[in-house]
């Protein structure tokens, strides 16, 4: 699936801030993550913060096969993804375990992570929709997958995982108004 520049612009919007009910498309998909470290609103500001790094590459960069600059991520992130690197949190190392035992294989370098920010990538089969606490120590997350049930997100996975998930469910495909009822239920 190719990302143009204007929907990478918009998501990069809806990490930054919430995106009205009446914006969403008919359908998302959602991942449920178990929050093993922090509370729910830590995790999805970690979540958040790791997104807005990459999306604002993804306007900006040339994904011309260097590496390209990782400043903006933050340092458990870069960590956890270099090669045969310590992880600087916790919640990071036992969340690139939990990904492996998950089947989802083995870790990711931070370049190959970026690179699925490529607009002109068609493997990242999703895009950031909204994160949303939903219990004393849940997340949801939710993306637009075309209506897909199944597309790839292996790379949001390991995210997911290095952010502090214990475990991850989905995705599931949902209609755009049980987001809406959960953001409202709040």
């Amino acid at each position: 699936m190719i990302h143009s520049e204007e929907s990478v612009a918009a998501e990069l919007d809806r990490v930054a801030q919430r995106p009205p009910a009446g914006a969403a498309p008919p359908v998302l998909a959602a991942f449920t993550v178990e929050v093993a470290a922090g509370s729910p609103e830590e995790y999805a500001q970690r979540v958040r913060h790791v997104l807005t790094a990459a999306l604002r590459l993804a306007c900006t960069a040339e994904f011309d096969g260097a590496d390209l600059p990782a400043n903006d991520f933050p340092d458990w992130f870069t960590g956890v993804s270099a090669r045969d690197g310590e992880a600087t949190e916790t919640f990071a190392g036992d969340g690139r375990a939990a990904y492996r035992n998950a089947g989802g294989g083995n870790a990711w370098s931070l370049q190959n992570w970026i690179y699925r920010f490529d607009p002109d990538n068609d493997s990242r089969g999703w895009e950031f929709w909204d994160v949303i606490p939903v219990g004393p120590s849940r997340v949801r997350v939710w993306v637009d997958s075309w209506g897909e049930s199944f597309f790839g997100s292996l790379e949001l996975l390991w995210l997911l995982y290095t952010a502090g998930g214990a475990h991850v469910e989905g995705p599931e495909v949902h209609p755009a108004s049980a987001w809406a009822s959960e953001v409202h239920g709040r």
